[in-house]
């Protein structure tokens, strides 16, 4: 079971069988949640979980549709070091913010080395 998932159980019966039902609920935290950085051999990797009121904020923004830019995501509360972008709409859980930057970037300016940017 994922972190940011919460399992729901439930019996059902059927004419002859139980079925045991597991249900997906959308878990928003209280407050804005950062996971742990990962990364492949080009990019690091983020996501943040927003709470219920600023994950509709983000809606009523973009209406579901678009990236946000950085001055959007940091008006919501998100706080981050430099160089990240948000770059992919997790459509099944719109709340959850996927953020990457490229391996390198300096974190303090946001700016990436010529020689990284040209392998990316």
């Amino acid at each position: 079971c994922d972190a940011h998932w919460r399992k729901q159980f439930s019996t059902k019966q059927t004419s002859s069988q139980s079925l045991l039902v597991c249900v997906a609920m959308v878990h928003y935290p209280d407050e804005i949640e950062y996971s742990d950085k990962y990364q492949d051999s080009s990019y690091e990797y983020r996501h943040v979980l927003l709470p219920k009121n600023i994950a509709k904020e983000m809606m009523r923004l973009t209406s579901g549709r678009r990236l946000l830019e950085e001055r959007e995501w940091r008006n919501l509360g998100v706080q981050q070091s430099r160089g990240w972008e948000h770059y992919e709409i997790h459509r099944p859980e719109p709340h959850i913010l996927l953020f990457r930057r490229l391996l390198g970037t300096d974190p303090n300016t946001g700016r990436v080395p010529d020689a990284i940017r040209g392998g990316a």
